[in-house]
C-alpha cells in the first residue's frame, strides 16, 4: 500500500514514518510538511493512504480534505480530540490516530484501512461535463434582451437588489439576485467563491492569499469556498 505523510513538524513525520517501516504492506513514497504541495502531487499520483496532520498553518488537513475530489483512504494524526466526531463525517476518513501514537494503535488502524480497501468500490463515475462554453444568457436590461456568451463573463457580483455582470468589454446592472443567475450558469466554469461573487474561474490570472485576480478585478475569497477553488484548480 502506497501512503503519503503530511505533517507541518518534522519529528511527527518522523515517528509515522518510523511506524510504517514496522509494517511490510506500507510503502511511505513521500512526505510533506504543507498541505498545497501535497495537493499538487496528489493531482498526479495515485496512492492508497494519507496519513494527515489536522492542524497546519495555513491550509489545514480539513480543508485538504474537502478539496480532494476522488480522495484515498485518510487516517488523521492530531493531538486534538475535538475533530474526532467531526472527521467520520468525511467518507474517505478511515480512522483518527492521537499522538503519541502507540505502535499497538497503529497496527490496529492499518487493519482497518486494509479492510476498507479490499472492499469493491464500484461508485467512482465518471462525470466530466462538456458544456460549450458558447452558449449563451440573455439579460433584460431597459426592457432590451442582451446575449452575452458564458466565456464572456468575468464577475458576476451582488450590488443590493441587483447585480452586475461584467465582461472584458462592458459591464451589465440587472434587478435580479445572484441566486438566480448561479441557478442558470454551468457550474463546470462557474464557481460562487464569496457571498457577493461568482467567478467565471477558468478567467483567473493569478490568486494570492484570501483574493483572485480576474482581468483588473480583486474577488475575495470566502474560507468555505477556497477548498472547492483548491480542488478546481490544476494545480502544478
Amino acid at each position: 500500500m502506497n501512503c503519503i505523510i503530511i505533517d507541518d513538524e518534522a519529528t511527527a513525520r518522523a515517528v509515522v514514518s518510523q511506524l510504517c517501516s514496522k509494517i511490510p504492506e506500507l510503502d511511505v513514497i513521500q512526505e510533506f510538511d504543507n498541505a498545497i504541495e501535497a495537493i499538487k502531487f496528489l493531482n498526479h499520483q495515485n496512492i492508497d493512504i494519507i496519513f494527515l496532520d489536522i492542524h497546519m498553518p495555513g491550509f489545514s488537513g480539513i480543508d485538504l480534505v474537502q478539496t480532494l475530489k476522488n480522495p484515498p483512504k485518510i487516517v488523521l494524526t492530531t493531538s486534538d480530540t475535538d475533530f474526532a466526531i467531526a472527521s467520520y463525517e468525511y467518507e474517505s476518513i478511515v480512522d483518527y490516530l492521537l499522538k503519541p501514537i502507540t505502535f499497538d494503535r497503529f497496527e490496529k488502524c492499518i487493519e482497518k484501512v486494509k479492510k476498507e480497501l479490499s472492499k469493491k468500490t464500484n461508485t467512482s463515475q465518471s462525470t466530466d461535463q462538456n458544456i460549450d462554453v458558447n452558449e449563451d444568457l440573455y439579460i433584460n436590461i431597459d426592457r432590451r434582451l442582451i446575449k452575452l456568451k458564458y466565456n464572456d463573463i468575468l464577475v458576476v457580483e451582488a450590488q443590493g437588489d441587483y447585480i452586475e455582470v461584467k465582461t472584458q468589454q462592458k459591464n451589465f446592472r440587472v434587478h435580479t439576485t445572484l441566486k438566480n443567475i448561479k441557478d442558470k450558469l454551468p457550474d463546470n466554469i462557474f464557481l460562487h467563491i464569496h457571498r457577493s461573487y461568482i467567478i467565471n474561474f477558468t478567467k483567473i490570472i493569478d490568486i494570492e492569499d484570501n483574493s483572485v485576480l480576474i482581468d483588473k478585478n480583486v474577488i475575495p475569497i470566502s474560507r468555505s469556498n477556497r477548498p472547492e477553488l483548491m480542488r478546481r484548480l490544476n494545480l502544478l
